[in-house]
């Protein structure tokens, strides 16, 4: 039972102190106490809390000490990065958001209302960001949110994520990415190409991006894609490639698909020198690196090396190939995936006469 002791204050007001001791084979294994102004308020507290304590496993997670969210994302980018490492993107975003103001609520204090609130504060004097960036931040967060309660125990509200997006939405204050329609023009290539030949002359034993960026068109492969590719993954009567942990907004991890390899990409892919268990065993962060140097150097602006895929798959879509057809080498699931592609430029391969295919194929870089 709840006891309330009676005491006068300073001001000569009476306060009254709720306690509530729970005892269990003569030991107290829970107490709790709160002060009121009023008797009535405090009468009533010590029910309702009776009331809610009496439930099962409810003293359990009354005596739990609260974990801060700050821990659940250091403990979620610990876990991850124990199975494949999370991109620069992801990773440096959750770490800032452990570090603001929300990283230091308790697990079970994050609400729909909070998830608001710090969406406010981004966009205003957490550092002004776009609606944009903001989405970016919640999709991050709700990675954590949706692994802490089932896998780690955490007490997290399954709805505080999708009731907080739902009032955002409305008031406008997250959106999606933008997707990008930037594609190479063949001068574009072609400077990026006598380039990177250069770099192969001076040192033979760079990366050979001319390679590199051949294959990305011809096969629509992403570099993280390309680096993990083996020898053993090639299906050679089918003309395929098993593409490891292709990504997938809701399964990375084990997600392997076979692809097509068109017969430009499969070319390439036989000029490789069979002296390593990957055929492209380079770091994919370094690829990507060369080619964002290489860009501004040769008179490019706003060139990723992922608009290579972009250029890939739309290029298939020119050459008439069909929705079945296109997503067997480029891996897409649906068509809503593949329509942002069908923004077509011309009809026909642009690439029929493109000197620098052939070259890639024949010299050989190692």
């Amino acid at each position: 039972m709840g006891t309330i002791t009676a005491r006068k204050r300073k001001d000569n007001s009476t306060a009254y102190t709720a306690q509530i001791r729970i005892n269990r084979d003569g030991k107290t294994v829970y107490q709790e106490s709160q002060t009121f102004d009023r008797k009535q308020v405090a009468q009533a507290w010590i029910k309702r809390r009776e009331t809610e304590l009496a439930q099962p496993g409810a003293i359990e997670r009354a005596s739990r000490k609260g974990m801060t969210i700050r821990r659940m994302i250091e403990q979620y980018l610990d876990e991850y990065e124990k199975i494949r490492p999370l991109g620069k993107t992801k990773r440096a975003t959750l770490n800032a958001i452990k570090d603001t103001w929300l990283g230091d609520l308790d697990d079970s204090a994050l609400t729909s209302q909070k998830l608001v609130e710090f969406a406010q504060w981004r966009m205003g004097q957490g550092g002004g960001v776009q609606a944009q960036t903001v989405g970016n931040d919640l999709s991050h967060l709700g990675a954590v949110l949706s692994v802490a309660r089932p896998a780690w125990g955490y007490v997290v509200d399954p709805l505080a994520m999708p009731d907080a997006r739902k009032v955002l939405r409305k008031l406008g204050m997250v959106s999606k990415s933008k997707e990008r329609n930037r594609r190479p023009t063949l001068e574009e290539l072609d400077k990026l190409m006598v380039h990177f030949t250069e770099i192969l002359t001076r040192r033979p034993d760079s990366i050979p991006m001319p390679k590199l960026v051949a294959f990305a068109i011809f096969s629509t492969r992403r570099q993280e894609e390309i680096t993990r590719i083996r020898w053993s993954d090639l299906d050679e009567s089918r003309q395929a490639v098993l593409v490891r942990d292709m990504k997938n907004p809701r399964q990375k991890i084990g997600n392997d698909v076979w692809c097509h390899l068109p017969d430009e990409a499969w070319a390439i892919l036989q000029s490789m020198p069979r002296t390593e268990k990957e055929i492209f065993p380079y770091n994919a962060k370094s690829v990507s690196a060369s080619f964002t140097r290489a860009c501004p150097m040769v008179g490019i602006d706003d060139l990723h090396f992922h608009d290579l895929r972009h250029e890939g798959v739309s290029r298939l879509f020119e050459m008439d190939w069909d929705i079945p057809r296109v997503s067997s080498a480029s891996g897409h699931r649906d068509w809503n995936s593949l329509r942002r592609y069908t923004h077509l430029r011309r009809r026909g391969d642009k690439y029929t006469e493109w000197s620098w295919l052939e070259k890639v194929i024949a010299e050989g870089y190692n």
